[in-house]
């Protein structure tokens, strides 16, 4: 249906719902990676767009998701202007989304990219270790 729909030129693939949400931070959200790798050959679309609250289509995808969207932060990270270590209106990044909701494979795929300071404090002077050891999915037992 994206593909139909796209073969219109008056659809505008970028266009924001009334949340500031872009059709890619959607496909990211639901961890559609056909769809985010179709909307990204589309020279309109930007992959880095920020909505109300400041979530891009990375934070989406390495928040959601039962184990993260791995698949789909590996496409927007293949994205040149993607920023993997920007703070959603001054708060959270993606590293610290994913540590907190133990989404290991996104969590190492981040860590992978030289941009991402590990030991990025949020607006409440949190790290990405601190949110992964506050829920039962990131901390670690006792020993």
């Amino acid at each position: 249906m994206v593909k139909i729909l796209l073969g219109r030129e008056e659809v505008n693939p970028d266009k924001p719902n009334e949340w500031a949400q872009t059709l890619l931070s959607c496909a990211a959200w639901e961890g559609y990676e056909t769809v985010a790798e179709i909307l990204l050959k589309r020279g309109e679309v930007s992959p880095n767009k920020q909505d109300e609250l400041g979530k891009t289509p990375l934070t989406n995808a390495a928040y959601m998701g039962y184990m993260g969207y791995e698949g789909v932060v590996k496409i927007l990270l293949g994205q040149g202007e993607v920023d993997p270590d920007k703070l959603e209106n001054g708060s959270r990044t993606p590293l610290s989304h994913a540590a907190q909701n133990g989404h290991e494979g996104v969590v190492k795929t981040l860590l992978g990219q030289e941009a991402v300071n590990p030991d990025r404090l949020d607006n409440g002077g949190r790290t990405p270790l601190w949110h992964s050891a506050r829920v039962p999915n990131g901390a670690v037992g006792p020993s």
